[in-house]
């Protein structure tokens, strides 16, 4: 019986002295730390009646005891039970005194742990027990360390004295932290370390006299490892990230990021979840008296976004977000936006599903930074859709119904009120052999257009009835063989397609622009039943649309190759257009033409580890390419890449100069192993029509088992909008480079890994893998 009190005592439940980031670290940098005797298989205590985690089994090669008094035992000690495990020469058990002791070659093994020391005491009355010249290591992580003296204290939690622990493998001196004394809460699940050291190459490198650390799972409040980088815009710059763990449901990240040319930047990111299932985040950055302004302006932004769900039926989101000025995020390192995104969207929705039908209503505000001119707002829009499959004899019927209210900041601007309702029937036929779908629709909108004290709305009617029929007609064939090509065998598929569209004509001048643009022609817009987004603009159509898709599908039913290319051929001129930004009373027609762009799209591995992708819009008439972009992948391994490629794009609309300009860039992007430990990364984009470098990024990372370290280099275009706080001011740079440094130490606080993804994705260009083979 007092043997159970003994083994009750020296056991602790739950020991973990990792933080979360090294049950992340990838298996190609872990270290091999196991302890002297392997670790025993755990025991699910589910699957284990209380009788048997109770039951003690000593075995030994000797034993003598006397009642009352003391038992000793002697060569090859083992006591079980359950779990746990205690191997030693030689034991005693006073049961007078309710002390137990074990000498020589002492293990004291648990599923999560494993300890060896040179003795063991320990106090069965008030449960305390004490190892002298401890090791221990923890089973499937990496922490493993020394502790003279480690005792178990009556409430389970751990003392240790003049010890160390590292995540390194035995005999790795890369880093190693040293404390006078540590105490491990088993229930908290954190530690507190008294004068600590830590050694870099066995060299001291940081004393604190006091600090924390999390040894499981759960969130600790504290420092992250600190941030260093060089610009020449914005100098030395250092980032110290403090995590606050306000709560199991709420914590806040806190980062003072010096900058020693524009000063302090202070960046706030308050995370929280609302129940199981609704989450959100809110964001605060300020930056007081900017040192590089003319007028030492405050630079700020805040941002709130919530989603989630009320309850099987209900789901929310809200998006909202401002900042100072339009340059913001080219000039500071926000959390939130990156200096390529231009549009700030304010979103608020609501909306109830059942299995046939859901309403949602919405509002939406856009700012645009760097242009003069908002997008309406969005205030509100309530949408209805109503879904009837196989209503009757296989005809599907789907209703489609919207109500929104425009309203403009600017007040020469029109506001409308705008009421659709989109009912169609449709025939859908499906078999292997190929598809066709009938439809039709009727499309009704109604707007309230109020055009009283606008300076640019003369030529648009109070109220508008707008009633335009469609007919749609889309069918496919799928035809397939087996063939071979350079000696491989493949399934090779025919994918001809077509679609006969009929939309009829209206005037729809007197209907101002709310939330209309020119979608993008690729090969799937092709067979889309809309030239426009949004309802102010339906254009008029009468024409036929043929595709055809081909692709090779390997032995494993792998695809190897995909192939697509389509046009749109035009019976009767569209006479639909949309008016001019620049020119409000213009009305722009379609070009007389009798088809539409070619559209075309590669998708292929070439050879091996080889891949390609392209597209191509090309205007048949003209001889003109509308749009063209082409890469060339190589991939032999998950962190090995090579990428070409070259895009051209003309006639977009630079932003600052509001004239139109093309776009001609080619760029190479690499990430590659050097060693075992050691990662480049680098990509480079050059403008051939400026005959300059836009972008040049070179990573260098080396990452252990244990740390992590990474420098890198980037010169890169700035994207520079006229300066709303200081209009006279444009002595910007067009260009920017400098340099950063991360250093991680996995297990100390660090964030796991540092990985070979996130630094594809630095710069201005993130890295795509551009293919969409179905494999």
């Amino acid at each position: 019986m007092q043997i159970r009190y003994l083994l009750a005592l020296v056991l602790l439940p739950h020991l973990v002295l990792a933080d979360e980031s090294t049950t992340s670290i990838d298996a190609s940098a872990q270290c091999l730390v196991e302890p002297p005797i392997p670790a025993p298989t755990a025991t699910d205590p589910t699957q284990v009646d209380q009788a048997q985690q109770q039951e003690i089994k000593i075995i030994s090669d000797r034993s003598s005891a006397k009642m009352g008094d003391k038992a000793k035992f002697e060569g090859d000690v083992s006591f079980s039970q359950g779990g746990r495990h205690i191997y030693a020469d030689s034991a005693t058990l006073d049961q007078a005194n309710e002390r137990f002791d074990a000498n020589g070659n002492l293990v004291f093994q648990h599923d999560m742990f494993t300890v060896t020391a040179d003795s063991l005491s320990a106090e069965m009355q008030n449960n305390r027990a004490e190892l002298n010249q401890a090791q221990y290591w923890l089973h499937g992580q990496q922490i493993h360390g020394e502790a003279q003296k480690l005792e178990i204290t009556q409430n389970n939690n751990l003392h240790l004295t003049n010890t160390n622990f590292t995540t390194c493998p035995p005999g790795d001196s890369s880093w190693l932290l040293e404390a006078e004394t540590i105490k491990i809460d088993s229930e908290e699940e954190w530690g507190e370390l008294w004068n600590a050291k830590l050694r870099v190459a066995d060299i001291p490198v940081f004393y604190l006299p006091y600090m924390t650390i999390p040894v499981s799972e759960k969130r600790k409040t504290g420092f992250l490892f600190p941030m260093f980088s060089t610009s020449t815009t914005n100098g030395v710059e250092v980032a110290t990230p403090y995590y606050w763990n306000i709560a199991p449901e709420y914590d806040l990240t806190f980062t003072p990021h010096y900058m020693s040319e524009r000063g302090l930047f202070l960046k706030n990111e308050f995370r929280y979840l609302a129940g199981d299932d609704q989450h959100g985040q809110l964001n605060a950055e300020y930056l007081a008296n900017d040192d590089l302004m003319p007028n030492h302006d405050d630079r700020y932004l805040y941002h709130w976004q919530h989603q989630g769900k009320l309850d099987k039926n209900w789901r929310v989101l809200a998006n909202y977000t401002d900042v100072s000025d339009n340059n913001y995020f080219n000039d500071l390192k926000s959390d939130v936006l990156r200096a390529t995104d231009n549009q700030i969207s304010r979103v608020g929705e609501i909306a109830y599903f059942e299995r046939n039908w859901d309403i949602t209503a919405r509002v939406q505000d856009i700012k645009v930074l760097g242009e003069d001119e908002s997008p309406y707002q969005v205030m509100p829009q309530v949408g209805f859709n109503y879904r009837s499959p196989s209503l009757w004899q296989g005809l599907d019927f789907d209703l489609l119904g919207e109500a929104t209210s425009f309203r403009h900041k600017d007040d020469q601007y029109a506001s409308a009120n705008r009421v659709h309702i989109e009912p169609s029937i449709s025939l859908p036929l499906h078999g292997p052999a190929g598809s066709l779908t009938s439809e039709l629709k009727l499309m009704q909108t109604n707007y309230w257009q109020d055009v009283e004290n606008t300076n640019i709305a003369n030529n648009l009617d109070t109220n508008v009835s707008r009633t335009i029929p469609q007919v749609r007609i889309h069918g496919q064939i799928n035809f397939e063989r087996y063939t071979d090509y350079f000696n491989d065998n493949y399934r090779q598929t025919l994918e001809p397609q077509f679609q006969y569209l009929y939309v009829g004509y209206e005037d729809q001048t007197n209907i101002g622009l709310y939330d209309t643009a020119r979608l993008q022609d690729d090969y799937y817009g092709l067979f889309r039943d809309r030239r426009f987004s949004g309802l102010d603009r339906i254009s008029d159509a009468n024409q036929m649309t043929l595709g055809l898709t081909t692709r090779l599908f390997d032995e494993h039913n792998l695809e190897s190759f995909k192939f697509s290319i389509g046009q749109i051929f035009y019976f009767e001129d569209s006479r639909v257009g949309l008016i001019d930004p620049s020119q409000p009373n213009q009305i722009l027609q379609q070009q007389n033409t009798s088809n539409s762009v070619l559209a075309a799209e590669l998708n292929t591995k070439i050879y091996n580890h080889w891949f390609m992708s392209g597209a191509i819009q090309y205007d048949t008439k003209n001889q003109d390419n509308k749009k063209s972009e082409v890469t060339l992948d190589f991939r032999p391994e998950a962190n090995k890449l090579l990428q070409l490629s070259y895009r051209y794009v003309p006639d977009l609309i630079n932003s600052n100069t509001n004239q139109s300009v093309n776009v001609s860039q080619t760029g190479l992007r690499t990430a590659w192993p050097i060693s075992d430990n050691w990662y480049i990364v680098g990509n480079w984009y050059y403008d051939l029509n400026e005959s300059r470098t836009v972008e040049t990024y070179t990573g260098l990372q080396y990452e252990s088992c244990c740390w992590a370290v990474r420098f890198g280099y980037h010169y890169r275009i700035k994207t520079n909008y006229e300066d709303d706080l200081d209009p006279n001011f444009t002595d910007r740079e067009l260009f920017e480079h400098g340099y950063f440094l991360n250093f991680v130490i996995k297990g100390l606080g660090g964030s796991g890994p540092l990985g070979v993804t996130d630094m594809l994705n630095d710069g201005l260009f993130n890295y795509r893998k551009p293919l969409y083979l179905k494999n």
